[in-house]
């Protein structure tokens, strides 16, 4: 262990086909409208979790929903777990407000999200 932690699962990402239609069920299941509304993302943040709804799976192309771990260095965990026996799939990049994500992949091709704010 390198003592690089992660602080939980606290973001889900779910690739849809119709945004309008996901958002409805969304908010019905949540009991709140997207705090995020846009053509090419739509986000709830509900005690203390964030469910992100992606139009077609985004530009990374998700065929199914990806949980992100949060980690407070992104770079010590990709290490860490790609030295381990992980694949690395995206490397990491800033999406925006100082966010990092990257995804890796576990030996069975399961794709495993990290993300860390800065």
């Amino acid at each position: 262990m390198t003592g690089s932690s992660t602080q939980g699962i606290k973001t889900v990402l779910h690739p849809v086909s119709d945004l309008d239609k996901a958002k409805a069920v969304y908010t019905a299941l949540l009991g709140v409208a997207p705090q995020t509304d846009a053509p090419y993302y739509a986000g709830f943040d509900v005690e203390g979790q964030h469910i992100g709804l992606v139009p077609d799976g985004g530009p990374q192309g998700m065929t199914s929903p990806v949980a992100y771990w949060h980690v407070p260095d992104i770079e010590a965990k990709l290490a860490e777990v790609t030295a381990a026996g992980a694949t690395l799939k995206e490397a990491a990049h800033d999406v925006g407000g100082g966010r990092l994500v990257a995804t890796v992949t576990d030996p069975d091709g399961n794709v495993l999200g990290l993300l860390q704010d800065r």
